[in-house]
């Protein structure tokens, strides 16, 4: 309130009145309503709130707005650059499965063609042997054909097959024949780990232990080690030994996080506690 605009008139009349000889009590009326003023005019000042404090919480309050702002602005910046990582994560893995896909059949068909290689080498040898140890002018006897043999890709498509219809016996003995005949072939590792699964089917859980377990020994970087990991730790947790169990469930999110596995290895542990 405007203290000046309110005591002016007050002025102004009291010294009209005074030029006219005022009475006394009427000057002395004016006084106290005078007095009055100034009171109602301290008391309304006191009820006026400190602007200045006001202002400075207000710029406060504007600083911490801007910072959340900021702030948000960042998380915001942040989760667009870890959707796009993770965006990113994911075409190349997926990429790298086609790759990897890609290498296995180049690989099987090397294998085969290996095979091929050796088989005719081999039929060349017996037929210059026998030219050889023919006496001139003999005519070779013909030798019955040879029941044909299959090559390491149908070998183990063969015993594949009869896993994927529920034959574990026919399985077991088809792949432990294709590493039998082709030991050092490119689908070495997943025989063994398909043999694991057919006992693990049969639930005769110790063979299963100690099937994948070879998977792990003699091919530590295949992509069929953290299968067979996690297949170790759930086949102690169904022999009810849950130590190994976590052991080997703890194993898995360790030395395979980035796999399926070990998101299947936390959901076990979670069942089964930690």
């Amino acid at each position: 309130m405007d203290m000046p605009k309110i005591i002016y008139p007050v002025i102004i009349t009291i010294l009209t009145l005074s030029a006219g000889c005022v009475p006394q009590a009427e000057l002395v009326k004016l006084r106290n309503e005078m007095n009055d003023l100034r009171s109602d005019v301290k008391n309304v000042k006191g009820r006026v709130p400190d602007l200045s404090g006001i202002e400075k919480r207000q710029d406060r309050l504007e600083t911490d707005i801007k910072s959340t702002t900021d702030l948000q602005k960042t998380i915001a910046d942040q989760g667009a650059r870890q959707d796009q990582l993770v965006t990113d994560l994911q075409i190349m893995q997926g990429k790298l499965e086609e790759n990897n896909f890609r290498m296995k059949e180049l690989a099987q068909k090397l294998d085969d063609k290996t095979y091929k290689i050796a088989e005719l080498g081999s039929r060349i040898e017996q037929l210059e042997n026998k030219l050889s140890s023919t006496p001139s002018g003999t005519a070779a006897q013909e030798k019955k054909p040879e029941a044909k043999t299959l090559g390491p890709s149908e070998a183990y498509q063969q015993a594949k097959i009869d896993y994927d219809k529920g034959n574990f016996d026919l399985a077991i003995a088809g792949f432990e024949n294709y590493l039998k005949q082709f030991p050092d072939a490119s689908q070495a590792d997943s025989a063994m780990y398909w043999i694991g699964e057919c006992y693990y089917s049969r639930k005769a859980y110790n063979k299963a232990i100690e099937e994948f377990s070879k998977v792990i020994k003699n091919h530590p970087k295949s992509e069929k080690a953290p299968g067979a990991r996690l297949k170790i730790g759930y086949s102690y947790q169904n022999e009810k030994n849950n130590t190994k169990a976590k052991e080997n469930l703890n194993r898995v999110v360790k030395d395979y996080p980035a796999s399926k596995e070990a998101e299947l290895a936390k959901e076990k542990l979670k069942k089964i506690g930690k």
